[in-house]
C-alpha cells in the first residue's frame, strides 16, 4: 500500500511534519532550547558518557581482583579507582538518569502539558550538571580521590592528599541540579495537568517522580551542607569532624547518611515508576491496586528519611538507637513489598507479551527482590556486625542499584525509544541484550554474597587465595554484563540512522504520551488533550483485541 500519510489528495508529496528534533538544526538551537524533550536528549548523551567512564573504572576493579595479588594497579591507585567509580556512578549517573532523561521527556507528555512549569530553570539544571561533571572529571585527570565515595572523616579532611575539595565542590554544585529538577516536577504536576487529569488518573510513573522530587528537595540540601562543612574543615583547619581538632566524625556519618539513604530512593523510586508502566502495558491489564502503589511511593519517600542509622550499627551509636533503626528498616520494606505483590497480581492471568522492555521488567522484579531481602539481613543488628564492610554490602547495593535502577532505566529507554526518536530498534538484539545483562549481572554479583559472608572485606586490592575462584566467576560475569550494556549503544545508535519509522502508538496503549506523534512536536500536542473517562481496564482474558483497546482510550477523540 502506498504511504498515504505522506501524500495529499492531489498525489503530491507533502512536507514532513516538524517535530522537536527537526525544529532547528544548529548547535545554538539546542544549547539555548527551552524544550523539555531536547533537554532530556542532551541529558541522555551526557549521562551515557559518564556511565561509560564509570564502567571503565568498574572493569579495572574486576581485572585487578582476578588474582589475589596487586598486579595490575597499586593499592593507592586501587583506592582512587573504586572511589571514582562510586562518585561518577552515583552522583552523575544513578541519581540523574531516570528523572533527568525519562522524567524530563515524559512527564509533560503524560499529563497533557506543553512543557515543564519552568523551562529556563530546566535548562539551568542541565548546565549545572555539566559544571559539576566537569569539576569531577578535572579532579579525575589530576589524580582523582582516594577516600571512598562516602568521604568518611577524618580521612577525607586530614589524611588524604587527593582532590577531595574539588570533587566535593562538584557534588555540592550537582545538588542544585537535583533540587531544580525536583521543584520543576512538583510544580508541573500540581499546576499543568490537562483538563480531566485528576490525581488518581495520573500514571504511576508520575506518582513515582513526584515522591522522588520530595526527597530531592528535602534531602539534597543536607548533603550539600555536609560537603561544604567538609571542605571548610579541610581548607581552614576548623574542627568540625576531625577529633584531633575537637570535631566529631560520627556527626559526619549522621549528616551523610541522612541524605544518602533517601538518595537510594531517589535512584530506585523512578525505576519503580517505570516498572509499573511496563508491567501493566505488557500484561494488557490495568495495574492491580493503583492507589496502593501510588501511596506506597509516598510512603517510601517519607520512611526513607527515618532509617539512616542502619548504616551506623558498628559506628558507636546508642544500642537503643540501633534497635529503633533496625525496626524502621523492616517497616520501610513494606511499601516496596506492596509494589512487588501488586506487580505480581497484575501479571496473573494477563495476556503477557515478552518484548524487550518486558524482559527488563521481569529481570527487575527478580533482582530487586534479592536486593530488598538482603537489605533486611543488613537491618538485623546481630548479623550486620558480621557483614559490615564486606562484599555482602557490595552485592546488596548493586542488586538494588544495578539490578533495580539500571535495569529499569534500560527497560524505560527501550519502551519509549520510538516515542523519543521516531525510530524502531532491533527487537532481536534487544532481547539478546536483556538476557546477557540478566545472566551477566547474576554471575557478577551473586558470588559476592558468598565472598562477603565468608569474610572478604571490600575496598582491598589483594585478598587470600581461597577467595580467588569466586572472584574469577565475578570477573567473568562482569565481561558478560559489559557486553550486554554495550549492545544497546550499538543497535539503538544504528536505529537512529537505519531504523524503521516508528508508529505513533506501537504498543497500542491509551496514555497521553502515545496520543501524539513519534517524535512529538515541539509543543507536544497539536490540540490540547482532554481526559474524558477512566483509562481502559485491559481485560484479563488472553487474546485481547488490541485495536478495540485503542478505541477505548481514556482520551477524548478530539485529540
Amino acid at each position: 500500500m502506498e504511504n498515504v500519510d505522506a501524500m495529499n489528495l492531489d498525489g503530491k508529496q507533502e512536507e514532513p511534519k516538524v517535530n522537536y528534533l527537526t525544529n532547528g538544526w544548529s548547535i545554538k538551537s539546542w544549547l539555548l532550547t527551552k524544550d523539555h524533550k531536547r533537554i532530556a536528549i542532551m541529558y541522555l548523551i551526557s549521562v551515557s558518557v559518564f556511565f561509560f567512564i564509570g564502567g571503565l573504572y568498574a572493569a579495572t576493579i574486576r581485572l585487578e581482583l582476578l588474582t589475589p595479588a596487586t598486579d595490575l594497579v597499586e593499592s593507592g591507585t586501587y583506592n582512587t579507582v573504586f572511589t571514582q567509580h562510586g562518585v561518577i556512578m552515583i552522583f552523575l549517573f544513578l541519581i540523574p538518569s531516570i528523572p533527568a532523561i525519562l522524567g524530563n521527556f515524559l512527564i509533560p507528555l503524560m499529563i497533557g502539558a506543553k512543557d515543564l512549569a519552568f523551562p529556563r530553570i530546566n535548562l539551568l539544571s542541565l548546565y549545572i550538571y555539566w559544571i559539576a561533571g566537569a569539576l569531577i572529571l578535572f579532579a579525575l585527570m589530576q589524580g582523582g580521590v582516594d577516600t571512598g565515595w562516602t568521604f568518611y572523616t577524618p580521612y577525607s579532611t586530614t589524611f588524604s592528599n587527593s582532590y577531595v575539595t574539588i570533587v566535593g565542590l562538584g557534588v555540592f554544585i550537582n545538588g542544585f541540579s537535583s533540587i531544580l529538577t525536583g521543584l520543576n516536577f512538583i510544580v508541573t504536576t500540581h499546576t499543568m495537568r490537562a483538563p480531566g487529569m485528576t490525581w488518581f488518573r495520573l500514571p504511576l510513573f508520575v506518582w513515582a517522580h513526584y515522591a522522588t522530587s520530595l526527597v530531592m528537595i528535602l534531602g539534597t540540601p543536607v548533603i550539600a551542607i555536609t560537603v561544604l562543612l567538609l571542605a571548610i574543615e579541610r581548607t581552614t583547619g576548623t574542627g568540625i569532624f576531625d577529633p584531633a581538632l575537637g570535631g566529631d566524625p560520627i556527626l559526619f556519618q549522621h549528616l551523610f547518611w541522612f541524605y544518602s539513604h533517601p538518595a537510594v530512593y531517589i535512584m530506585i523510586l523512578p525505576g519503580m515508576g517505570v516498572i509499573s508502566e511496563l508491567i501493566s502495558s505488557f500484561s494488557r491489564k490495568k495495574i492491580f491496586g493503583y492507589e496502593f502503589i501510588a501511596f506506597s511511593s509516598i510512603a517510601i519517600a517519607v520512611f526513607g528519611f527515618l532509617v539512616w542509622g542502619h548504616h551506623m550499627f558498628v559506628s558507636g551509636q546508642s544500642i537503643y538507637a540501633g534497635l529503633v533503626f533496625s525496626f524502621l528498616t523492616m517497616v520501610v520494606a513494606v511499601p516496596s513489598a506492596i509494589k512487588m505483590f501488586n506487580w505480581t497480581a497484575t501479571l496473573f492471568r494477563g495476556s503477557i507479551r515478552f518484548d524487550t522492555p518486558m524482559l527488563y521488567a521481569l529481570g527487575f522484579m527478580g533482582l530487586f527482590l534479592i536486593g530488598g531481602l538482603t537489605g533486611l539481613f543488613l537491618g538485623s543488628i546481630g548479623l550486620t556486625v558480621h557483614l559490615t564492610d564486606t562484599y555482602f554490602i557490595v552485592a546488596h547495593f548493586h542488586y538494588v542499584m544495578v539490578g533495580g535502577q539500571v535495569i529499569a532505566y534500560l527497560g524505560g529507554i527501550h519502551f519509549w525509544w520510538s516515542k523519543m526518536t521516531g525510530k524502531d530498534y532491533s527487537e532481536f538484539w534487544g532481547k539478546i541484550s536483556a538476557m546477557l545483562v540478566f545472566v551477566g549481572f547474576n554471575l557478577t554479583f551473586f558470588p559476592q554474597f558468598i565472598l562477603g559472608y565468608q569474610g572478604m572485606p571490600r575496598r582491598y586490592a589483594s585478598y587470600p587465595e581461597e577467595f580467588q575462584v569466586l572472584n574469577v566467576f565475578s570477573t567473568a560475569g562482569a565481561s558478560v554484563l559489559g557486553l550486554g550494556m554495550v549492545l544497546p549503544v550499538i543497535y539503538l545508535t544504528h536505529s537512529l540512522i537505519w531504523g524503521k519509522k516508528a508508529e505513533d502508538n506501537p504498543w497500542m496503549l491509551s496514555g497521553l504520551e502515545w496520543r501524539t506523534s513519534s517524535p512529538p512536536p515541539t509543543l507536544n500536542f497539536d490540540e490540547m488533550p482532554t481526559v474524558t473517562w477512566e483509562a481502559y481496564e485491559f481485560g484479563e482474558e488472553s487474546g485481547l483485541d488490541l485495536e478495540e483497546a485503542r478505541k477505548r482510550s481514556e482520551v477524548s477523540p478530539t485529540l
